[in-house]
């Protein structure tokens, strides 16, 4: 039985989905940590992958794991290809099935900070704008040239030739340019904010400009504080200043209104995946 307020949300969720004429999804961790891919805490899923590293090298999740400090190149390397197979691996989380179906036969665009490529797997790339990078592609360390590398090949191989914790020296990825190693082309220091990235920009910004005057729906998932100049910030600003806009947030810790939009958003504080199970469903009765 779901409570009155809950069910208020769910209505609300449904029309504002309904009535939009555009709308942008912002994504961030907490959706795939709804899809049960936690990236930050240690679970059954990160042992089954990464239980060897965490074992010699005390790492406890996923993300911690890419910024440990190596010994040797061939021991980082070996983790990344562990990474990057666990990216390829993973199926599509039920909460982006869902969201899809939500979605279904709308205008819509998805703005996100997520590198797993959860919402590539469900979404056609043009609608799709990976901002913080995505674990499918290399780049060069040294930045030596502005082109980014499909990795599913040297990825295969790497993981297949993983002794322990560590891959043959000859495997590790290296610029044909420089020479230098290659590097996830994810949010770094050497991250590469050449054509791909900007691109990645161009997608949203043009999708944007097409659209912002419409009645337009800013739906947040999962978005929490660490980041919040990227997709929560943004939102709050256009949902203030676009005169036919609304703003919902749905995240069980971090969802919240700013007074200033208090009339035109809605937060939702409530499991992701719950919620759009939910909404589906009552979408159903109602078709």
């Amino acid at each position: 039985m779901l409570t009155q307020q809950y069910q208020g949300n769910l209505d609300t969720l449904l029309q504002k989905i309904e009535e939009a004429e555009a709308v942008v999804v912002g994504g961030a961790a907490g959706m795939s940590a709804a899809a049960g891919y936690n990236w930050y805490q240690t679970d059954e899923i990160f042992l089954k992958y990464f239980g060897e590293f965490a074992g010699k090298y005390g790492i406890e999740s996923i993300f911690y794991g890419f910024y440990h400090r190596f010994a040797t190149r061939e021991e980082r390397w070996a983790y990344i290809a562990t990474l990057n197979k666990f990216v390829y691996d993973t199926e599509a989380g039920k909460p982006y099935l869902d969201l899809l179906q939500l979605l279904q036969d709308k205008n819509y665009f998805v703005l996100t900070t997520n590198q797993d490529t959860q919402f590539s797997k469900v979404f056609p790339e043009e609608k799709v704008s990976a901002i913080q990078g995505d674990w499918r592609y290399y780049q060069c360390s040294n930045r030596c040239h502005d082109h980014v590398y499909f990795n599913k090949k040297q990825v295969e191989e790497m993981y297949a030739n993983i002794e322990g914790t560590r891959i043959p020296t000859e495997l590790i990825p290296t610029c044909s340019e420089c020479g230098k190693d290659m590097e996830p082309w994810v949010r770094s220091r050497v991250f590469l904010e050449g054509s791909h990235f900007r691109s990645e920009l161009m997608k949203f910004q043009a999708y944007l400009m097409e659209n912002k005057y419409k009645k337009i729906l800013f739906l947040e998932l999962g978005v929490g504080t660490m980041t919040p100049m990227f997709i929560k910030e943004p939102f709050w600003e256009m949902t203030h200043s676009l005169p036919n806009a609304y703003y919902i947030s749905i995240n069980p810790k971090d969802a919240v209104v700013p007074r200033e939009i208090s009339e035109k958003g809605l937060a939702i504080n409530e499991d992701i995946a719950r919620v759009l199970e939910d909404a589906l469903n009552e979408k159903a009765k109602v078709v």
